[in-house]
């Protein structure tokens, strides 16, 4: 890389798993650290950009959540393009939500178009006394399809910021493998949207062009 101090990544991350898991708090929680106990049902898509320092530099990941309801799947497919993390979330009180997980694999799988670092998020682990799915279904499917777990209470705070860490650190580690060898690899991260913006005047107005969402 040139110029590797002034070096910034962004990275895009994505919410997803059925209505009412939790996905919209897990995201408040992480980015504001608020919790909303009578939070509505996403309408399309909402995102927020959260930074951390990885090897000294900045890794800022533009966070999306994403719809759950089946009425809203055709408009947010479209939102998985260029994402290279995602986050695949379940409600451990409801199987349903567990029995959904591979659907939405599949349809991550279909619409994302490079590598992208998943995990399998169970979350309201404070709802132990009506847990409808043990951790131990969940390690196991995890294992089965090659993704990282993790069981997270959006409620009490418990593993939601490590659960974000995880999947932005091997989205780094992904992507600084590949880019150390590859020229290539760049030109690809551009047309993705996954940045690498160099810290100059016109550094932002770059990060802002490249997220010209569905255009």
């Amino acid at each position: 890389m040139e110029d590797e101090e002034g070096e910034e990544y962004l990275f895009k991350v994505v919410i997803i798993g059925d209505s009412a898991v939790g996905k919209s708090n897990l995201l408040s929680r992480y980015a504001r650290n608020e919790f909303n106990i009578n939070s509505k049902a996403t309408i399309g898509v909402e995102f927020q950009t959260q930074s951390m320092e990885i090897d000294g530099k900045e890794v800022k990941a533009q966070i999306w959540d994403t719809a759950g309801q089946e009425r809203f799947r055709a408009v947010t497919s479209a939102y998985y393009r260029g994402a290279v993390g995602a986050l695949v979330v379940y409600d451990i009180s409801r199987r349903s939500t567990f029995d959904s997980v591979a659907r939405w694999l599949d349809e991550l799988k279909t619409h994302s178009e490079t590598t992208v670092a998943r995990m399998l998020v169970g979350n309201k682990s404070d709802l132990e006394n009506i847990r409808d799915v043990s951790v131990e279904e969940g390690k196991s499917l995890a294992e089965a399809e090659g993704l990282f777990f993790i069981e997270t209470s959006a409620l009490d705070s418990t593993n939601v910021k490590k659960a974000f860490e995880i999947v932005i650190r091997e989205i780094y580690n992904n992507i600084s493998r590949k880019v150390l060898n590859s020229d290539s690899y760049k030109a690809e991260l551009s047309v993705n949207r996954v940045s690498l913006v160099s810290n100059g005047a016109d550094g932002a107005k770059q990060a802002n062009s490249r997220y010209s969402c569905c255009s």
